[in-house]
């Protein structure tokens, strides 16, 4: 383990709008449910998105008197590396799992979390302008070319993290605001997709759907998991709650405590 006993889950893509906070705090929320011990940092201290859907969280809490699975977070600003170890260890202190969120954009405090992380989970929109983060394809056969700039950084933190303490840090791409609706681009995005994964070692898993709900939870903090706290709750909310108990087995977390909850 990075720190101590505790998981560390990141959540990073230098490419904003994929669903990374949303998806990072629905992960979060899962695992707290499951019992386990969850602390979660924020390192976007401008947009705080993370934080801010977790105090929205505790605040419909109050005012409904609710008690829902939530972890303790906090926000991490400022850019110096120096000490980030530490910072992370005392909040990560008696957590069995740690998630972090990092900032859409390129920053040195994601690196170095991502560097420490055991489950690094990249989220990305299904469009090749969102691939061309990690890959790059030709215009015609859209067979891939190479490997872009963020797959070249990710390879050397894996190759630096081996060397430094002989860990793997387990890749996974998330596919996020997947159409429900089978689509050419789909089909030739996925397969270059499933291209890339066997060049540059990452594990591709489905993510969360392109569904209006996840943009109505943020105001109350509550999430797929709390449809018993929903005044209305209709199909589309149990098949999304279904795509976050794939997204989250998926994972392949320690102990699989996470299933156990989503399941009921």
């Amino acid at each position: 383990m990075a720190i101590g006993g505790t998981h560390l889950i990141v959540f990073a893509n230098e490419k904003g709008g994929t669903g990374k906070s949303t998806t990072a705090v629905h992960v979060a929320v899962a695992l707290a449910a499951t019992g386990r011990s969850v602390a979660a940092i924020d390192l976007d201290h401008r947009q705080r998105t993370l934080a801010r859907y977790l105090e929205n969280r505790v605040a419909t809490m109050r005012k409904r008197s609710l008690d829902l699975p939530v972890p303790r977070w906090k926000v991490l600003d400022g850019t110096a590396e120096d000490g980030f170890d530490a910072r992370l260890a005392e909040i990560a202190d008696g957590a069995d799992f740690l998630v972090i969120d990092t900032p859409g954009r390129d920053d040195p405090l994601a690196r170095a979390a991502a560097r420490l992380s055991d489950t690094l989970v990249t989220p990305m929109n299904d469009s090749f302008v969102d691939f061309d983060l990690i890959g790059q394809v030709d215009a015609e056969s859209y067979k891939v070319t190479r490997p872009s700039f963020y797959s070249e950084l990710i390879w050397d933190t894996r190759k630096a993290r081996a060397r430094a303490d002989g860990a793997t840090i387990d890749w996974v791409v998330l596919r996020n605001r997947l159409q429900h609706i089978e689509a050419r681009n789909m089909r030739r995005v996925g397969d270059a997709l499933q291209q890339l994964s066997k060049r540059v070692g990452f594990r591709l898993i489905p993510g969360l759907g392109e569904r209006v709900i996840y943009r109505e939870l943020f105001p109350s903090g509550l999430t797929l998991l709390d449809i018993a706290a929903m005044t209305d709750v209709g199909l589309g909310h149990v098949a999304a709650r279904q795509e976050l108990r794939e997204l989250v087995s998926g994972l392949q977390l320690p102990e699989r405590a996470s299933t156990a909850a989503l399941a009921s």
